[in-house]
């Protein structure tokens, strides 16, 4: 396995993360890359790295799914909001969202107020190759993936572009897109 140092010298990530003050919350489709590019970015910087879709069916006892089959998007979206706002008031780390949570207008809210909202986004392509890898995803079971994501990028882009930060998350190591959010975020700051 090769191992991909970062673009940035340790001492610029440390600027970097210096100057962050708050958790950083990432947002986007399923299958950006959400939580690989996550435990990079929290590594690089030296902070907890927490995926909010775990930490919500560990506190739920059971899967998003099931959530969903029982009781509902309304209910789902609920908890999920609020499990994301106890997880930004614990640590100032990483945090990845679910591929909805973004389009809540409550959960967008807060993360806009709280936190630093990070939008990796990529080609629909890409996106139809990564999740073709895992047969988890819901949403894509119903229909032809290429249309479903295309489908939900269109819906859902107005509300991504509201983070204060995006990046492209292109084909190659992890660890560069999680650079290229240190880059975009201290531009930001």
């Amino acid at each position: 396995m090769t191992v991909v140092e970062p673009s940035l010298s340790p001492q610029e990530i440390s600027r970097i993360a210096a100057r962050i003050d708050r958790p950083i919350v990432l947002v986007g489709l399923m299958g950006v890359g959400k939580s690989t590019v996550g435990r990079n970015l929290a590594n690089l910087i030296g902070r907890k790295f927490v995926d909010a879709d775990d930490a919500i069916e560990a506190a739920a006892q059971r899967k998003i799914s099931e959530i969903f089959e029982d009781f509902g998007e309304e209910y789902f979206r609920d908890g999920e909001r609020r499990v994301i706002a106890r997880l930004m008031d614990e640590h100032s780390g990483v945090i990845a969202t679910g591929g909805g949570a973004f389009v809540d207008d409550q959960t967008r809210s807060l993360i806009l107020d709280q936190a630093i909202g990070v939008w990796i986004y990529c080609d629909i392509d890409t996106l139809v190759e990564r999740t073709s890898r895992r047969d988890t995803r819901p949403l894509l079971k119903s229909g032809d993936p290429q249309e479903i994501l295309t489908r939900l990028y269109h819906e859902r882009e107005p509300y991504y572009s509201q983070a204060q930060v995006r990046v492209e998350s292109r084909d190659g190591p992890h660890v560069e897109t999680a650079v290229s959010i240190l880059e975009a975020i201290d531009a930001w700051l």
